[in-house]
């Protein structure tokens, strides 16, 4: 065959059909209008910078950008405009990647900062033929910090005849001393609708006939990329449109193509695992596996399915959009129906930690079971609002004689003033709304997820008894020193007579400065078994400023007192003087002996360690 019979190498869609012109922009309105009113004002930035994900048109809109600035129309004497001719010398070379004043450099394969210093070298000189000098580099957040510094100066400043345009994915990447330089575009995703028409519309150029669900399909796997979709629709009609007797591609061939699973089949795989019927899901997911559906897609669709539902939840009219087909739309009312809004929240839950799983499980097939195993079974689990109602409605069973006493509930922790050491309310007390209620428990262990929700049963173990009454509040402060010794807590007891100093004291509050030998527990432990003994809550904290005495330090300054006084009194002065020898023991008011004093006397709790009215060397005082 002769070299001028030899077919035209073939050019893939999405190069055939990109754009050569902001009309033929699809999805981008906003930045389309922006660009073409400054082009007709005259009012063009030095530098632009377009982001947003690939296959959405920055490269192309950078490349429409040099032709608008250089096109000089059919005639040769056009000036710069928003709808370039496509056929002057200028459009045509830079269309063909081939024109000496258009400059595009791939960013990700020159990062280093002499690529960067050779670019600024040419930005002094003039351009050869064009209007304006055009640099586009491409994937810019992938410069070196060495090379983003070496075109700040430039970039901020350059010559009248340069142009930048930078091309990113990741705009977060760029220093923001370059961003603020430029004058910033962010390319939209192209929603499925609209890139479905602009699709369907190329395989009629193409003479391809492909069934809307089908191109449906396509447009929602490319995820928002013009690129990616056509590149798509490329493999399709290379797969099932080649030949001139081929149907229409269907939406199971495309299906096929891309490792998806059937709709319908998704909507029953949800169905049965929404249901607890396991072995019917496992079996429907083998199906699709052996089918060529791809395990981590298929988590992937039923986590697009359980948003779908919750939206149609929320708002019923999302069910009746253009986009739903007529089987889906029945189907799916009837599930958000069924299914309450706990289910679909959890099951979106489990899904999403089960998707990362299986995206790095060395089995993914089985890594997808058992994801689907964990959502049956936690599917028929009673909600947490079914439980507290539950218990609510539940009667304490009543206490028996032989029951054996339960651990106490876990105090419940309050919150200190200032810096103070935190204080303790105990569960149940009156005012705090927390009553005892009888130990319950569910049956978590059907032995099938189908089964019904467990009910909520009694604890075979016995409820404990009924609270005690509770004490009268103590008055003060002695009161309460006073109570500790009643209840025969020896040890606390003691702390309080010799190591408290007491700064401030009402009913249900004390504030202290505590003692070297003072536990650092004291104020936790003291408020928690006064708020047991009261039933009321007891604020305790920890206080710095100095406060008042111990009581065991005021006991013997009143006792020291009081002998003092008695010394002084005529008749014991005379008492003495008759029996020499003789000294004066304890002094004690007629009726009444302290607490603090006892301790004092007799810290083991033996009794008095004399008679009042007895003195040490067996005179009287």
């Amino acid at each position: 065959m002769s070299e001028s019979h030899a077919p035209a190498p073939y050019r893939v869609l999405a190069r055939k059909y990109r754009p050569a012109t902001f009309a033929e922009l699809i999805g981008q309105a906003a930045m389309v209008r922006t660009l073409t009113n400054a082009i007709s004002s005259g009012r063009l930035a030095h530098a632009f910078i377009l982001t947003g994900v690939r296959g959405v048109g920055k490269t192309t809109t950078a490349r429409i950008i040099a032709r608008a600035l250089n096109c000089i129309g059919p005639d040769g004497k056009g000036g710069p405009t928003a709808e370039p001719c496509g056929r002057c010398e200028h459009c045509v070379a830079i269309t063909e990647d081939r024109h000496v004043d258009v400059l595009e450099m791939d960013a990700a394969s020159r990062t280093g900062v002499d690529d960067i210093r050779e670019l600024i070298e040419g930005v002094k000189y003039r351009p050869i033929s064009a209007r304006e000098k055009v640099y586009i580099i491409d994937e810019v957040h992938m410069l070196s910090r060495h090379a983003f510094n070496a075109l700040l100066k430039t970039l901020e400043e350059p010559p009248e005849h340069v142009k930048f345009v930078f091309a990113t994915t990741e705009i977060r990447k760029i220093p923001v001393t370059v961003v603020s330089r430029c004058q910033r575009f962010d390319l939209r995703r192209v929603d499925a609708e609209t890139l479905a028409g602009h699709l369907a519309a190329i395989a009629e150029k193409e003479d391809a006939k492909v069934r809307p669900d089908a191109m449906a399909l396509i447009a929602r796997a490319a995820d928002g990329s013009v690129r990616d979709g056509l590149s798509l629709l490329d493999q399709a009609i290379a797969d099932f449109g080649a030949h001139d007797d081929a149907g229409e591609i269907t939406a199971e061939q495309v299906r096929d193509m891309l490792g998806l699973a059937d709709r319908t089949q998704l909507f029953d795989l949800f169905d049965a695992v929404m249901k607890g019927e396991i072995k019917s899901a496992l079996e429907l997911l083998a199906e699709m596996y052996k089918a060529g559906a791809d395990p981590v897609v298929v988590l992937q669709d039923l986590l697009e399915l359980t948003h779908w539902l919750t939206r149609v939840k929320v708002v019923p009219e999302a069910a009746r959009a253009l986009d739903v087909p007529e089987a889906e739309r029945v189907v799916g009312r009837d599930m958000a129906e069924r299914l309450s809004m706990s289910v679909l929240v959890r099951a979106w839950q489990m899904l999403l930690k089960g998707l990362s799983e299986a995206q790095s499980a060395p089995l993914p097939f089985q890594a997808t079971e058992m994801v689907l195993v964990r959502l049956a079974y936690a599917a028929d689990l009673p909600a947490p609002a079914e439980i507290v109602a539950a218990l609510a409605h539940s009667p304490a069973p009543p206490p028996t004689a032989a029951a054996a006493p339960t651990a106490a509930a876990p105090a419940a922790r309050v919150g200190g003033a200032g810096g103070d050491e935190p204080e303790f309310l105990p569960s149940g007390a009156p005012g705090t709304g927390a009553e005892p209620v009888g130990s319950k428990t569910m049956d978590a262990a059907p032995g099938t997820p189908n089964q019904p929700r467990a009910a909520l049963a009694a604890s075979p173990e016995p409820a404990p008894p009924a609270p005690a009454e509770p004490l009268a509040e103590p008055g003060n402060f002695e009161a309460v020193v006073a109570l500790f010794a009643e209840k025969g807590e020896t040890e606390l007891h003691s702390r309080l007579l010799n190591d408290v100093h007491l700064v401030h004291f009402e009913p249900g509050r004390i504030e202290f400065r505590p003692g070297g030998r003072a536990p650092r527990d004291l104020a936790n432990r003291l408020g928690e078994m006064l708020g047991r003994w009261t039933g009321r809550r007891w604020v305790v904290s920890v206080s710095s400023a100095r406060g008042e005495s111990t009581l065991a330090e005021q006991a013997t300054q009143g006792a020291d007192q009081r002998q003092a006084g008695v010394a002084d009194d005529p008749l014991v002065k005379a008492v003495l003087e008759t029996f020499p020898g003789a000294t004066i023991g304890p002094v004690h008011e007629l009726g009444s002996r302290a607490p603090a004093e006892e301790a004092r006397l007799d810290p083991a709790g033996g009794g008095a360690a004399a008679d009042p009215e007895a003195t040490d060397g067996g005179g009287d005082s």
